[in-house]
């Protein structure tokens, strides 16, 4: 990891939640909380600028043979802040034919070639490839209700996944085989496990928050001249797998199979 990178990195752990965090203050201070047009205009200036000091500091070094791992997680980087951007409106598709944030476009282009991924941020980058730093992961605010958004989504797709990866082990083995009984009863529990964190989230999660301040933060945004959706909680494989090796779906419908294209 660049000097560079390490401090795109650390400006999101604490400035960007800062000005995301004071921003949703003032937002939700309004009769009209869906309205961001006019307010906390010098804060959206200084994300944008602050963001943009560091992007035009990455797009000129080109450095990406820091392999893998570290290039997506720059370009989750890179996604967090245009979906801020977004969330905003300091750039808003609609109004637009190219995205205003042109070197975050072109570093995040760059770096999805370089890898072979989508030029966006994924619910990895927030999820299950969000590194902690002391105990701490990348966030957009510091509000209660995106952090149990975030940690309880996260325990649902790592159950998901341990299910899938349980039912994947079955096809080798065969549903006769002694062993099979033992991969059903992790994937049972597993599903459980999902149940589980769905109903906490239920329970614990203020919708209005949700709504008016974590949801905004996932809508589509351009990408040079692109839209592309913003991150949700089935951008994995695991759910497909499991509806399709038990049963519950087929790859040939056509409903469904647009859906694992």
């Amino acid at each position: 990891m660049t000097e560079n990178t390490k401090a795109f990195d650390s400006w999101l752990r604490t400035r960007f939640v800062e000005i995301n965090s004071e921003l949703e203050k003032l937002y939700w201070q309004q009769d009209d909380k869906a309205n961001v047009e006019g307010v906390g205009e010098h804060l959206k200036r200084q994300l944008e600028q602050e963001g943009n000091e560091h992007i035009r500091a990455l797009l000129a070094e080109g450095n990406t043979d820091e392999g893998f791992d570290n290039a997506f997680d720059l370009l989750g980087n890179v996604g967090l802040y245009m979906a801020a951007c977004r969330r905003h409106e300091i750039t808003e598709p609609s109004r637009e034919t190219s995205s205003p944030l042109v070197e975050a476009s072109a570093l995040a282009m760059h770096i999805g070639a370089s890898i072979g991924v989508t030029p966006r941020f994924a619910t990895a980058h927030l999820t299950t490839h969000n590194k902690a730093v002391d105990g701490l992961y990348k966030r957009f605010t510091d509000l209660e209700d995106e952090k149990i958004f975030v940690d309880y989504n996260t325990k649902g797709i790592l159950a998901y996944k341990r299910a899938a990866d349980a039912l994947l082990k079955i096809q080798p083995l065969g549903i006769s085989h002694p062993i099979t009984a033992d991969l059903l009863a992790v994937a049972k529990q597993a599903l459980l496990d999902v149940i589980e964190s769905n109903n906490t989230l239920y329970n614990k999660l203020d919708t209005d928050r949700f709504f008016y301040c974590v949801r905004p933060y996932y809508k589509p945004y351009r990408v040079g001249k692109e839209v592309y959706r913003g991150a949700n909680a089935g951008d994995f494989a695991g759910i497909n797998v499991i509806d399709l090796l038990l049963g519950l779906c087929f790859a040939n419908e056509p409903s469904y199979s647009q859906m694992l294209a």
